[in-house]
């Protein structure tokens, strides 16, 4: 392989993004931080979301749309062929600007807003930004010596952060049940597996906590746990709390709780014996 080629394997391994998923708070990878991680807009309402370089250098992010559905592992697959909804959602929400470049700890808002056209059934609509660094130019230097034998080439890995960003029109409703509740293991610890359901018009966001009678905090609890509307039901593991040292048979309390940002609400709720 000439060095021409080599240089443009190295251009196109440098363009393939690596993505995270985002967490429930400030959602940081590489030197971009940024907050929310997740924005529900109601009607025509508009929002903003930051960027923050916290990197030691300039840096500058591309901001563009991607689909998204969730599996029933709770996993987020990238869409290709979008659907009548995913298209809709695409074409009422904007955002501003679509590329920045950052100074050393400079925040950015960006502008986001839906504006839905009439006509558009109620319900809920969704896409997800992709908030992706774009790597600074390298000049390519020439080869010396003699050149290299076989196959060689530099990653340079694309880092990027995803938030979904929901549209809800007219007045929707959902509700919320749990079941199937059992003990399991999440990356070779002990943890508690659920089945949590979905009806309604909307999705559901929230916290899941096992609850024991008789200790103080939940022996296991996890945040940002969604079912979007391609959903009836997902699974869930949620891995037993480190600080916990009791015994996990016996019987338990698990709520799923609808979080706000003016508080949290009980929207499913069962009782189960671990074995």
């Amino acid at each position: 392989m000439n060095f021409l080629t080599k240089s443009f394997a190295a251009a196109v391994l440098a363009a393939a993004p690596m993505l995270l998923p985002a967490a429930p708070a400030d959602a940081g990878v590489g030197d971009l931080l940024v907050a929310p991680t997740r924005l529900v807009l109601n009607g025509g309402r508009s929002a903003e979301v930051i960027l923050n370089n916290i990197g030691d250098e300039p840096a500058t992010y591309r901001v563009s749309a991607e689909f998204r559905r969730m599996t029933p592992e709770g996993l987020l697959e990238e869409v290709t062929v979008p659907g009548a909804a995913e298209k809709a959602a695409e074409e009422m929400i904007v955002y501003s600007p679509r590329r920045v470049t950052l100074a050393p700890r400079e925040p950015q808002s960006i502008r986001i807003a839906a504006r839905p056209p009439k006509g558009l059934p109620d319900g809920e609509y969704r896409i997800h930004l992709l908030f992706r660094a774009i790597p600074p130019a390298t000049p390519v230097a020439a080869p010396t010596g003699e050149p290299p034998k076989g196959l060689s080439f530099k990653l340079t890995p694309v880092y990027g952060v995803t938030i979904p960003v929901i549209v809800r029109l007219g007045n929707l409703d959902v509700k919320a049940a749990i079941s199937d509740v059992h003990v399991d293991q999440h990356d070779g610890k002990p943890a508690v597996a659920l089945q949590l359901h979905r009806t309604g018009t909307r999705s559901t966001f929230g916290e899941v906590r096992v609850v024991k009678a008789g200790v103080k905090e939940p022996l296991a609890s996890g945040r940002a746990i969604a079912v979007y509307t391609e959903l009836n039901e997902r699974q869930v593991r949620i891995p037993v709390n480190e600080d916990y040292k009791g015994a996990l048979s016996g019987p338990v309390t698990v709520q799923y709780l609808e979080t706000y940002d003016d508080g949290a609400k009980v929207i499913a709720e069962t009782q189960a014996t671990l074995r």
